[in-house]
């Protein structure tokens, strides 16, 4: 597990100047308390590293100071703008989450701006809300948890369950989902059932995957109208919000190509924390459903978690 240090923490009563090196600050649910930038925002906390500052002075001729660039925790050990969204520093007491990696410059309204005509914080600052609050001082550290999306994948299916055929819908769900989250540079998890056509067993799998936090769920199979397709008639009562446009969108897309596709049932939603999709039970509709379905996942996974970001 990487770890950082804490170099300096900074602080200022009013926006737009630079914050000064105090001795120690208290973290709470706004973020620092007496500091400017407090509140309940994504940007409640900010955070920069020292190997920024070394790249920055030698552009500006002179020795940048900590908590110039307005950062209230100066850092150094891990490039902070590498992380991502969700992701934590865990301390001894305190426990931190990447809320927002960069931001908009201020420009002019900004004091490092106006001294040299750019500033390293938009694109290199990061920041944090507080999971766990406490009192912190320069020389503390952190460990650095990357957020580990787990993926919870049922397939439904009498036939597969008993060993009579492969299940390829739900082996291909984890292909697409694995190539999906490599290329966002995202650790997953996998936790994969194949379960007969069973309403009882298939709630009782998906409570116990929302109970262990799965980030998203995929069902696939029991979508259609035959007399064993129950899975939307199981999921529609368990979420706490249906989302309906993505599963109307498919439908309508490739049901110009294939009108079988317009009898799906398929339902998307979100139950706690979990998002959940449910899609039919072949190979090629999963790969048609997920295709429409990662256009939004990020911005939903951020959405759930009350981060004001675009995926």
């Amino acid at each position: 597990m990487e770890k950082f240090k804490v170099i300096s923490v900074n602080i200022s009563e009013k926006k737009g100047i630079v914050k000064k090196p105090v001795d120690k600050i208290e973290l709470c649910d706004v973020g620092i308390k007496n500091d400017a930038h407090s509140g309940k925002w994504n940007r409640m906390v900010s955070l920069l590293g020292t190997e920024s500052f070394d790249k920055f002075s030698k552009d500006a001729g002179r020795t940048i100071q900590y908590g110039e660039f307005a950062e209230n925790i100066t850092t150094e050990g891990v490039v902070l703008y590498e992380t991502l969204p969700l992701d934590r520093f865990v301390g001894d007491q305190i426990e931190l989450e990447v809320t927002q990696i960069g931001k908009k410059c201020h420009g002019s309204s900004c004091a490092i701006f106006q001294e040299v005509g750019s500033c390293v914080m938009p694109k290199e600052g990061i920041f944090v809300r507080v999971v766990k609050g406490g009192e912190l001082k320069a020389g503390e550290s952190f460990e650095y948890h990357p957020k580990v999306i787990k993926i919870g994948v049922i397939t439904l299916s009498d036939r597969a369950s008993q060993g009579l055929y492969k299940d390829a819908s739900g082996m291909e769900i984890q292909k697409l989902m694995g190539d999906f989250f490599e290329d966002k540079k995202r650790p997953i998890e996998f936790d994969y059932q194949l379960i007969p056509d069973d309403a009882e067993l298939l709630k009782s799998t998906l409570l116990k995957m929302t109970e262990e936090k799965c980030d998203i769920i995929v069902t696939t199979g029991g979508t259609g109208i035959g007399p064993k397709d129950l899975t939307p008639d199981v999921v529609l009562p368990m979420l706490d919000k249906e989302i309906p446009g993505i599963m109307d969108l498919i439908r309508m897309k490739y049901g110009e190509i294939h009108p079988s596709a317009l009898t799906s049932r398929s339902v998307a939603g979100v139950i706690d924390q979990s998002l959940v999709y449910c899609l039919p039970g072949s190979p090629r509709a999963v790969k048609e459903y997920l295709e429409e379905i990662k256009k939004t996942l990020m911005h939903s996974i951020y959405m759930i978690h009350s981060l004001d970001l675009h995926g």
